[in-house]
């Protein structure tokens, strides 16, 4: 039985025999200055994807951004943090945190337009797509916490254990909540909430810390994602073993995670078939400068290590700049081989 891309999306991640592995793509605006709109446009129509996000308010046009987040130059976010970035179709970095001094907390105010939905808009769009549909917000505390007081000066804050510190995640998350609150009401299909917490090689804190200061922010969205019907999906980059038991304890239905920076068949022997593996392909090497036998492999040992027929994992990977277009192909048409698809 043919199933529509959102019942497969829901199967997979449900274990209940989806009819192939979903298509996701993670397109960034760097690949399409690369290749050009027609080249990637002709392989999106080749290899249509699964999932899609609904578009939340435009932060633009309210008046809380200022610049273009991918083009170089200065773009300022929905808190205020001032990005620079040198290379178009890419993200900038923050130079000049907001928060360089502490002092500076009692001015911080979230940015709560945001939190004013068309929910008849978001309905529609749910209504009118047959994909699974994404809400189009993405919790961030601690990456966002990192672009408001700079990274460094975050880091010594955690090791020292500043009080500041709980302030800032606590403004944070109260925002957070009334956002996956009011995106948790409308007619999309799952939640999402991202944080890279991975060096190559382990967790950029302990994952003693981590436990105590941010699971329990992660384990607020996964009740309202519970309580709402809703399904959750989480992207961490990096190192992250150490902390998957805890997204399974939580209820994250799916984990986008740089797979190959780790042991992929330890996992596999660990959480197959506890939570969804949504991708994702090597992009640090295989993606940009392997050959299409080896692209194959990695699809291979992917599937070795972590597909069951009963679902479990979304054929997921990015198209960045330094993708090889022949390579992408390659992902797609090595999971219709594999695992199956059409």
């Amino acid at each position: 039985m043919t199933m529509s891309p959102r019942q497969r999306v829901r199967r997979a991640v449900e274990f209940d025999h989806p009819d192939r592995p979903p298509r996701d793509l993670w397109l960034l605006p760097a690949a399409r200055l690369r290749y050009g709109d027609a080249a990637i446009d002709d392989f999106l129509r080749r290899w249509p994807t699964d999932l899609a996000s609904a578009a939340g308010p435009d932060a633009a046009a309210l008046g809380l951004t200022s610049g273009e987040r991918h083009a170089a130059g200065i773009y300022r976010d929905e808190w205020g943090c001032e990005f620079i970035n040198i290379q178009p179709g890419v993200i900038g970095e923050v130079k000049n945190p907001r928060l360089a001094d502490w002092s500076a907390l009692e001015d911080l105010k979230p940015p709560t337009p945001l939190l004013n939905l068309d929910v008849e808009r978001i309905n529609a769009f749910c209504a009118a797509s047959d994909r699974f549909v994404l809400a189009g917000c993405c919790p961030r505390p601690f990456e966002q916490a990192q672009f408001l007081r700079g990274s460094e000066n975050l880091y010594v804050d955690l090791a020292e254990d500043r009080p500041e510190v709980r302030r800032l995640l606590a403004i944070l998350h109260d925002f957070y909540l009334k956002q996956v609150e009011a995106w948790a009401a409308t007619a999309v299909d799952g939640l999402m909430f991202m944080d890279d917490w991975g060096s190559q090689r382990a967790m950029l804190i302990s994952p003693a810390q981590w436990r105590s200061l941010f699971k329990p922010l992660y384990a607020d969205y996964a009740r309202i994602a519970r309580d709402r019907g809703k399904k959750l999906f989480m992207h961490s980059d990096g190192w992250i073993f150490d902390i998957y038991e805890d997204l399974i304890e939580i209820g994250v239905d799916a984990v986008n995670s740089q797979l190959f920076c780790m042991d992929i068949e330890e996992i596999g022997r660990r959480f197959r078939g506890r939570i969804t593996f949504w991708g994702e392909i090597d992009r640090q090497r295989i993606l940009n400068r392997a050959t299409v036998e080896e692209v194959r492999s990695a699809v291979k040992r992917v599937v070795d290590a972590l597909y069951l027929p009963a679902g479990g994992v979304i054929a997921q990977f990015e198209l960045g700049a330094g993708t090889a277009l022949e390579n992408a192909e390659a992902v797609f048409r090595a999971w219709n081989e594999l695992a199956g698809g059409r």
